[in-house]
């Protein structure tokens, strides 16, 4: 069966989403703003949203997309500790995110089932602490965990870069080098590009 992968940047921070369709099922991995019209716009049938990790600019058309049917995936259940909301507030940023609930909180488990796609499921963090990688394929959407040429930025409440790059190289970096690397933020990349030039790595 053919994948269809359409990419959408939205938001402030640039952000990816990625909407993957096979046949006539669709799913989506996170909801920058803009992301829900987007997908309106494509006239697709939605039914699973799954997200890499609950900063802001991942999460900001979540609740619209709940409100929708469209079922929520992620590590940990919704916090404005998780989307940064309290921390941007006392730097003077006026940021609200529209609550949601995560139907499905995945906690550590190693795989999930949504819409006849089967992911396998890896938590790295040290960007976020809800951070998960879901692999599929030969395909890795990275969240904000590897970029091509770089790595997740570890000074946010939860970071550690240690505890990051060595998730990256456990659990990232052993997959095959033509592996396809699609992160939360710029291009697209592939595991063996990173192995050789990135210099966080």
């Amino acid at each position: 069966m053919d994948i269809k992968i359409n990419t959408f940047t939205g938001g402030m921070a640039e952000t990816n989403a990625y909407l993957l369709q096979r046949d006539d099922r669709a799913i989506l991995i996170d909801a920058p703003l803009g992301v829900c019209d987007w997908v309106d716009s494509l006239g697709v049938s939605l039914t699973d949203l799954l997200l890499t990790h609950q900063h802001y600019d991942h999460v900001e058309d979540a609740a619209a997309l709940s409100a929708q049917g469209v079922r929520l995936h992620a590590y940990s259940a919704y916090s404005p500790e998780l989307t940064l909301e309290l921390l941007l507030k006392q730097s003077g940023i006026p940021l609200k995110i529209e609550p949601y609930q995560v139907d499905n909180v995945l906690g550590n488990n190693a795989e999930l089932e949504a819409a006849g796609w089967h992911f396998r499921l890896e938590h790295v963090p040290g960007h976020a602490t809800d951070s998960l990688v879901f692999l599929t394929d030969d395909l890795v959407f990275a969240g904000d965990t590897l970029f091509a040429g770089g790595v997740g930025r570890a000074d946010l409440p939860g970071g550690d870069m240690d505890l990051l790059t060595q998730g990256i190289q456990e659990k990232i970096l052993n997959l095959p080098p033509e592996s396809r690397v699609f992160p939360g933020h710029g291009p697209q990349t592939t595991v063996g590009r990173e192995i050789e030039s990135n210099p966080f790595l």
